[in-house]
């Protein structure tokens, strides 16, 4: 066995090694259901998901424009009593108000979606490296498949070679 070899079936067993236990670590992986990790959200976390799933959709966005432009509208018009004249400095400190609470809650469901893209980014790496390690154990076997092919050629050949030998042998003799 050459140093090259020695070498190759050193790291061989190795990437096994590690290529096991990234198996185990996947199947563990496998069995977590998405509902247990939801349980294990705190009551703050829920409040912030949901918080910024609601101001981050359509009928949000739809139902504030409505309630600003009759805002708007019915302090312009004057058609009810003006509660909030021009610059509309309530709805000013209303808005800011709603931002200055709905910016933290956004923030923490943000950080928690990232950390989930975290993980999932490090599940992926951890899937390319499995997936290249078993590549790589392919290809060590279609190399070891290879030379006991040659080997069983070689010896095919060296028995045709001695058959045709002994004929030979056998021909000359009569």
């Amino acid at each position: 066995m050459t140093d090259h070899e020695a070498d190759k079936t050193a790291l061989g067993s190795t990437d096994r090694t590690l290529l096991k236990n990234l198996r185990m670590h996947r199947r563990k992986e496998r069995n977590l259901k998405p509902r247990k990790l939801e349980a294990g959200l705190t009551r703050g976390q829920k409040i912030a998901d949901q918080v910024a799933a609601t101001m981050g959709s359509w009928p949000f966005i739809i139902i504030q424009t409505t309630i600003l432009f009759f805002w708007i509208v019915l302090n312009v018009t004057a058609y009810v009593q003006r509660w909030d004249p021009y610059p509309f400095i309530l709805l000013n400190l209303a808005l800011s108000f709603q931002a200055a609470y709905a910016a933290p809650f956004i923030m923490m469901s943000q950080n928690r979606q990232q950390d989930i893209d975290r993980k999932e980014a490090d599940n992926d790496y951890r899937i390319n490296i499995k997936a290249e390690l078993e590549i790589e154990l392919l290809h060590e076997k279609m190399e070891l498949l290879h030379q006991k092919i040659d080997l069983l050629r070689e010896k095919e050949v060296l028995s045709l070679t001695e058959a045709v030998q002994r004929l030979c042998d056998q021909k000359s003799t009569k």
